[in-house]
C-alpha cells in the first residue's frame, strides 16, 4: 500500500509532534496538544487521528505479553507478536474499522480494545489529546512496556526491532487510513 497512489475522498495528514515525552507529557506543552485544540477551534473535522506509538518489538516466546490487569489474559495472546488497536469505550466501530482493515491487509494478528482511561497504557500517548477535544482517535501499538524489556532503557536500540512484522504493521495502518477515507 502507498498513500501516494490512491485518490482518497477525503484529505489525509501526516503529523508528526513534539514532546510526547518526558517533562510534557499529560501537559498543554505535548505538540499533540497544541495541534488538536486547534484544529477543533478552526472547526476543522477529523475523521480519525492514528497515532503510532511503539510498533516494532515483537516476540514469539512463551508469556513476553504482559497486561495492566491479570484478567487479560484470558481474551489477549501471552505471547508479544501481535499489533494492537487501542480506543476509547464510546468508539467501538472506529476500533472494528481499524482493525478490520488491518488485517486485511497484512498477515500480522492484530488485537483491539475499548477500554477506560483508567486502563494503564490506554491514553499514553498523542492520541488522547484528540479523545481530549472530542475528536475520534486509536493509537496502534505494540503495547510498548507490557512487552518490550528494554522500553526506554539504553538497550531500547535499533537491532532489537522486528523490520519484517513493522512492515507488515504499516501495511495494515495504510490500507485502515485508506479504509476511512473513503
Amino acid at each position: 500500500y502507498w498513500l501516494g497512489a490512491t485518490s482518497p475522498r477525503m484529505q489525509i495528514e501526516l503529523v508528526a509532534y513534539t514532546q510526547e515525552e518526558g517533562q510534557h507529557f499529560r501537559t498543554q506543552r505535548m505538540g499533540s496538544f497544541v495541534h488538536a485544540r486547534s484544529l477543533k477551534q478552526q472547526g476543522v473535522p477529523v475523521r480519525v487521528m492514528f497515532s503510532l506509538e511503539m510498533l516494532g518489538f515483537f516476540s514469539d516466546a512463551a508469556n513476553s505479553q504482559r497486561y495492566p490487569h491479570p484478567l487479560m489474559k484470558l481474551f489477549y495472546p501471552t505471547q508479544g507478536n501481535f499489533i494492537a488497536v487501542v480506543g476509547k469505550l464510546n468508539q467501538p466501530m472506529v476500533v472494528r474499522r481499524v482493525k478490520a482493515a488491518m488485517q486485511a491487509a497484512s498477515l500480522l494478528p492484530v488485537y483491539s480494545i475499548n477500554a477506560p482511561r483508567s486502563v494503564p497504557g490506554i491514553d499514553f500517548s498523542d492520541h488522547r489529546n484528540y479523545w481530549g477535544v472530542g475528536y475520534d482517535a486509536v493509537m496502534i501499538t505494540d503495547t510498548a512496556f507490557y512487552r518490550n524489556p528494554n522500553y526506554h532503557t539504553p538497550r531500547d536500540t535499533a537491532e532489537t526491532l522486528d523490520y519484517q512484522r513493522m512492515a507488515g504493521v504499516m501495511q495494515g495502518v495504510c490500507a485502515a487510513v485508506l479504509a476511512l477515507a473513503q
